[in-house]
């Protein structure tokens, strides 16, 4: 592509680039290095989120410096920046994880500040970790410059004894260990063989759902998602997404041509097709809130409802993220979903191409049983399931994928922190049959709506996570299987009905008619309500008392600000 063709008479970097006034301007890009023609060209913005916290991140800086050699060849000029991310997996457990869910938003609002600040002309944006897919996704749309996601890929399975393992195994092993089931050495052993490479966790928890979302929601080049990380051929995509972004900025085609309504309920049904992580029903929402669309979490559990679970996928299945990329990736499951009236096929995607038009030329594999067609699914309805009733007034979610019983009654035992709860599980001070609640671990209450894995995966671990069931205002990782009830709304640091909630109370959930209720009186709640006074976070200063300040309920996402339907600018028309 002739980058000449291009003119940067609308493009943002006109404002640092072009004309006498803007000679200081270009002096800092010489001094980088830039020659006169790199800097007439549009400036693209290539946006890592890589560090050393975890493996998720560890190869995306390698991966951006082939991005940016597309970019260049195509006659572009990539300026590469990173911002943070919170690794789940070790902020599990503790006070850490109240980070988590806040730095979705801070890399979102980083991505925006650097480039809004340097005017870059387009993003493409490398992410690995639960919460940097969607942030980095947020920020595209609320930008709206022309983008392209890249997920920096999977890790590869582990292997211990010889079955696969994965993360999820050496959370689960935890609960084993502490009801003697296996010793310390196999613990040892178990923690040392789950992560044997680069990538995020290989199953179908969050990461791999938001990515499987990329891919759909046409944010993402076709198959780019799937390969694992330590696969040579993700260069191949890498290389393509640097080149593709400039044919974009060429055809002025922006992410919220892409991230439309249709285009949301795609997302929401690839994660209902393969039984994905609930936190999807928290960053839908949050993605559609940048475009100004209003798809809540009642609008992404109407999806669900109607979508056909038929990717075999841990953790309620046999098999991880590897596995379905080579039975023939995430085109493999659109195509089937397409053929069989569960994708709007007419959506446009980073490829300039809809998404009928992408999965034109895939063909089924009958030699793999990764993935079903979807006419002939695992169930016939999702493998997550939007919750509503008496104690949940603004929804709750649940993962049923794997699981037999869909309905659980029994006495509510409330714990007022994760802290709590989990010491009374690995204590065995609970009771089966019981339905523990954990509560002010909510947006605000939290603050920052901590995954509750550790607690989950312990009581697997005890073999009791069919025996009792879990409800709570925060999140459950996407690792997380059982009757684990996630984003109950109304909080309680809001007056919700899950901070009126004392031990003993009847709770009922039935995730065959979407209930989740307990056995009270609206006049017994009203006068509990009158009894109910607010909490005091520890937290009082700083990141998560400024998030705390500002969030909004997990039904919308858990979002920040307004969003695109209350801006009186967009930066692309800057």
């Amino acid at each position: 592509m002739d980058a000449k063709a291009i003119s940067k008479a609308k493009l943002p970097s006109r404002h640092v680039t072009v004309g006498p006034a803007r000679a200081p301007h270009r002096s800092f890009l010489y001094a980088m290095g830039l020659s006169p023609d790199e800097i007439a060209q549009p400036l693209v913005g290539v946006a890592s989120c890589w560090n050393e916290a975890a493996p998720c991140n560890i190869s995306l800086m390698r991966q951006a410096q082939v991005v940016k050699k597309g970019v260049a060849a195509a006659n572009g000029t990539p300026r590469e920046f990173c911002t943070i991310t919170v690794t789940d997996g070790i902020a599990m457990g503790h006070q850490g994880m109240k980070a988590s869910l806040v730095s979705r938003d801070v890399i979102a609002d980083s991505v925006e500040l650097t480039m809004r600040g340097h005017s870059y002309d387009a993003l493409v944006g490398l992410a690995g970790c639960d919460k940097s897919l969607p942030g980095m996704m947020m920020a595209m749309v609320r930008l709206n410059v022309p983008s392209i996601f890249i997920y920096g890929g999977s890790i590869l399975p582990g292997t211990w004894r010889g079955r696969q393992i994965t993360i999820q195994d050496v959370f689960e092993a935890v609960g084993q260990h502490s009801v003697g089931a296996i010793s310390d050495e196999d613990l040892l052993e178990v923690e040392q063989a789950a992560c044997p490479s680069a990538g995020a966790c290989g199953a179908q928890f969050t990461a791999n759902t938001m990515a499987t979302v990329a891919e759909a929601i046409g944010l993402a080049l076709p198959y780019s998602c799937g390969a694992p990380a330590p696969y040579e051929m993700r260069d191949r995509f890498n290389y393509a997404s640097g080149e593709k972004v400039m044919e974009l900025i060429a055809r002025n085609i922006r992410p919220r041509d892409i991230v439309t309504l249709k285009a949301l309920e795609n997302a929401a049904a690839v994660v209902s097709a393969t039984g994905g992580s609930t936190n999807a029903a928290l960053h839908l929402p949050a993605i559609a809130h940048e475009a100004g669309i209003v798809f809540d979490l009642f609008d992404v559990a109407r999806i669900f409802e109607n979508t056909p679970y038929i990717a075999d996928l841990k953790p309620g299945g046999r098999y991880v993220a590897k596995d379905m990329f080579e039975a023939g990736g995430i085109p493999l499951l659109m195509k089937t979903m397409l053929e069989h009236g569960y994708l709007h096929g007419d959506c446009l995607t980073v490829t300039g191409r809809t998404v009928a038009e992408n999965m034109e030329h895939v063909r089924w594999n009958d030699a793999q049983d990764v993935v079903r067609p979807a006419n002939r699914p695992i169930t016939a309805t999702g493998g997550v399931v939007g919750l509503k009733g008496n104690l949940a007034p603004d929804g709750a979610i649940v993962k049923v994928a794997g699981m037999s019983n869909l309905k659980f009654t029994g006495p509510a035992r409330c714990f007022d922190s994760e802290e709590e709860c989990f010491a009374a599980v690995t204590d065995r001070t609970y009771r089966e049959g019981e339905v523990l609640v954990i509560r002010y671990e909510g947006p605000k209450g939290g603050p920052g709506m901590r995954e509750m894995l550790s607690t989950t995966a312990a009581l697997y671990g005890q073999g009791m996570g069919d025996k009792v069931a879990l409800i709570t205002d925060g999140r459950f990782s996407g690792a997380t299987r059982g009757f684990c009830i996630g984003h109950v709304g109304p909080e309680a640091a809001v007056g919700g009905p899950i901070g009126l909630l004392r031990d003993g109370d009847m709770i009922t959930i039935d995730a065959m008619t979407g209930e989740l209720s307990v056995a009270l009186g609206d006049a017994e709640l009203a006068d509990r309500r009158k009894d109910w006074t607010s909490r005091q976070t520890d937290y009082q200063s700083g990141v998560i008392w400024k998030y705390a300040q500002t969030v909004g309920s997990a039904r919308e996402g858990a979002v920040t600000h307004p969003g695109g339907a209350r801006e009186t600018h967009c930066y692309a028309d800057i």
